[in-house]
């Protein structure tokens, strides 16, 4: 494949000043990432990570303080942003109300002085990919969120770029439309087969969007992984605890050597889990004995159906039911709080009742308390 789209961060730095060129702040702390041409690549973590600094630096709306970014085996550092070879879309769609809907798409081309049949054309074959072909004529005012949104993605697609930038691009709209626009995205992706980077604070857009994800905090790359990889092996405490609705539930408690085997033991003295760590967990869990760890399993590997293999029942009393129709979020009190159990079926469960549910220790990711690194 060619490299024309790839995008090479390369120990990227970005750090503020203040009036007299003092350091105040480091948004994005040495960070490297390879992007590959036709790939969607997606930036996600909490607000302050650095994932939209980064993508300002990748467009050229930020300067960078050290480090390189290359387009296409080119360095970029230096260029405007025309002319990187990249279209981006922001979380406000940024249309001309003065202007027609093909006013609005077709200005980069009348900017770049494309010939009207041209302009014509490829607006219109745009239009007709994303469901505008019938309102060309209206001005953004007459649309609904989700179309003004299309709009945008309009006027970055007909430029033809190498790279596509999202800058949360459906953060405006209600959760119906980002379902809706998650899945034209997506679709547009295929279609196209640019290179794309998506930034977003919401991972279940991250999970349903990227071929990778790249999971950031406090300017730094916590994870970079295909979504089932980051679902599955979460790297450190962070990923484990952001990755996946509800999160993975992370229990502290120590490694204990017992006559029949090593355990995992909650802390705290009132109802406290025990569990064997057996098979898998056995050979990783040996020198941690008599030390702390935390016990990460995600909430429906936690189960009232019994499952073959490792799984363990154990009672709980519930603390909070969330009935969703075909499943509930059940919160159920143990040793140091509450841990999330996702329970298939229709059921309505009381606060106070007991609940017998399986946890399925196969599925158990351990994790060292000091590195908050997995345990491998």
């Amino acid at each position: 494949m060619s490299d024309e789209g790839s995008v090479e961060i390369k120990d990227l730095v970005k750090t503020y000043v203040d009036d007299r060129g003092r350091p105040t702040f480091t948004a994005v702390k040495n960070i490297s990432l390879h992007i590959d041409t036709g790939e969607f690549m997606v930036l996600v973590g909490p607000s302050g990570c650095g994932k939209s600094t980064t993508l300002r630096m990748v467009a050229g709306l930020e300067k960078i303080t050290s480090g390189t970014i290359s387009i296409g085996g080119r360095v970029v550092n230096e260029l405007e942003p025309k002319d990187r070879g990249i279209a981006m879309v922001f979380q406000n769609y940024a249309l001309y109300p003065h202007m027609t809907l093909f006013n609005n798409m077709a200005f980069g081309l009348q900017l770049a002085k494309k010939k009207k049949d041209f302009i014509s054309e490829t607006v219109g074959r745009t239009a007709k990919a994303l469901g505008l072909d019938h309102m060309l004529d209206r001005k953004p005012s007459a649309l609904s969120g989700g179309q003004r949104q299309r709009v945008a993605l309009g006027r970055a697609i007909v430029r033809s770029p190498k790279v596509f930038l999202f800058d949360e691009p459906l953060s405006n709209l209600d959760a119906k439309m980002r379902v809706q626009m998650r899945s034209e995205i997506s679709k547009l992706h295929a279609q196209l087969g640019n290179t794309m980077i998506y930034v977003t604070h919401d991972q279940v857009e991250a999970m349903t969007m990227g071929d990778r994800i790249c999971v950031m905090r406090d300017g730094l790359i916590m994870q970079v992984a295909d979504p089932l990889t980051l679902y599955r092996q979460p790297e450190n405490l962070f990923v484990a605890g952001f990755i996946g609705s509800p999160p993975m539930n992370l229990l502290k408690g120590k490694v204990q050597r017992r006559n029949d085997g090593l355990f995992f033991v909650e802390a705290g003295e009132k109802s406290a889990l025990t569990f064997p760590l057996k098979a898998r967990l056995e050979p990783v869990a040996n020198k941690y004995v008599d030390k702390e760890i935390v016990f990460g399993i995600r909430p429906e590997h936690i189960t009232n159906e019994p499952k073959e293999g490792s799984s363990v029942p154990v009672t709980l009393t519930v603390d909070i039911s969330e009935p969703m129709g075909s499943e509930s979020l059940v919160y159920l009190k143990t040793g140091t709080g509450n841990l999330i159990a996702r329970i298939h079926g229709e059921h309505l469960f009381h606060l106070g009742e007991q609940l017998t549910v399986q946890f399925e220790l196969e599925k158990v990711s351990l994790f060292d308390v000091e590195t908050e690194k997995v345990i491998r």
